[in-house]
C-alpha cells in the first residue's frame, strides 16, 4: 500500500476509535468516497494494535491493575478492586462478543456495511447521545461501576456492532443515562475498549496470519504506529473536552455527516 494511504488509514482509526464518531463506519466509507482500495483485514488487525497500545498506556494504571486481578477472578476471588474491575470489564464484553459471533456466522455483518446504514446510524445515535448528555445528572463516578451497571454497558456496547453507532459513543451514552459524570463515562467507555479491541483483534489476526507476507507485515507495522500516534493524540483532547464541555460538538459532527450521506444514498 502507498504510504499516505496507511497514513491516512491509520489516522483514520487512530482519532476516530476513542472519539464518539464511529471508527468503522469511517473506515467503511473510505474506499467508497474515496475510490482506493478497500483496506482489507491484515490492516484493520494493525490499527487496531496500534489504538489498542495506546488505550493501554493512557490508562495504564487501571489496566495494570485489571490484568493482576484478572487472575483473583480466576480463582473466584473477588476480593481486590483490581479485580473487581477485571471482573466488570469481562461481564461488560461478553455481550459484544456474543452478538458478533452471531453476526459473523449470519453474515449479517456485510449486508450492514452500507452508507444507508451508517448514515441513519450516526444520526440517530448522534441525538441520543446529545439527549442523555444534556439530560442526565452527573451524579455517579467511575469508582462507584457496579456489576449491573457493567452488564447494562455491555448492552449498549453490543450496539455498535452495528457500523455508524460507535463503540465509544453508545457505552459514552450508556454511562451518562446512568448518572455518570461526563469525564467518567469517558474513562470507562474507555477502559471497555481495552478487551473489546482485543477480542476483536485476536479474531481478525486469527483469520488472516496465514495470508500474511512480509510487504503486509511492513505495511502493517507502519500503520500501527500511526495509529498509535493518532489514537494518543486523540485521546489525550478527547478525556480533557470531556471535563470541560459536552459532548454537543461531537453530536453536531454526526448530525452534519449523517445527512450527508443519506442525501447522498437516496440521490
Amino acid at each position: 500500500m502507498a504510504l499516505y494511504h496507511l497514513l491516512l488509514l491509520a489516522v483514520i482509526q487512530g482519532i476516530t476509535e476513542f472519539l464518539p464518531i464511529s471508527s468503522s463506519g469511517h473506515l467503511i466509507l473510505l474506499p467508497r468516497l474515496t475510490g482506493l482500495a478497500d483496506q482489507g483485514q491484515i490492516m484493520d488487525v494493525a490499527v487496531h494494535i496500534g489504538t489498542l497500545a495506546a488505550v493501554i498506556l493512557y490508562f495504564r494504571k487501571d489496566a495494570m491493575m485489571a490484568l493482576f486481578g484478572l487472575g483473583r477472578v480466576v480463582q473466584g476471588r473477588i476480593d481486590t478492586p483490581g479485580a473487581f474491575l477485571a471482573l466488570c470489564l469481562v461481564i461488560a464484553t461478553v455481550p459484544v462478543m456474543a452478538l458478533g459471533l452471531v453476526i459473523e456466522l449470519t453474515g449479517l455483518d456485510e449486508a450492514m456495511r452500507s452508507i444507508t446504514v451508517i448514515g441513519w446510524t450516526m444520526l440517530i445515535f448522534g441525538v441520543v447521545l446529545w439527549a442523555f448528555d444534556t439530560k442526565s445528572p452527573q451524579t455517579r463516578k467511575a469508582q462507584s461501576w457496579t456489576l449491573k451497571h457493567a452488564a447494562i454497558l455491555g448492552l449498549w456496547q453490543a450496539i455498535a456492532l452495528i457500523p455508524g453507532t460507535s463503540r465509544s459513543g453508545i457505552t459514552i451514552t450508556g454511562a451518562r443515562a446512568l448518572g455518570y459524570e461526563r469525564a467518567d463515562a469517558a474513562r470507562l467507555s474507555m477502559l471497555m475498549s481495552i478487551p473489546t479491541i482485543l477480542a476483536s483483534g485476536l479474531l481478525l489476526g486469527g483469520e488472516v496470519v496465514m495470508d500474511a507476507d512480509m510487504a503486509m507485515a511492513r505495511d502493517g507495522a507502519i500503520a500501527a504506529v500511526f495509529a498509535f500516534v493518532s489514537a494518543m493524540i486523540a485521546l489525550s483532547v478527547m478525556m480533557r473536552l470531556a471535563r470541560r464541555i459536552s459532548f454537543t460538538p461531537y453530536v453536531i459532527y454526526r448530525v452534519v455527516l449523517g445527512v450527508v450521506l443519506l442525501a447522498i444514498a437516496y440521490s
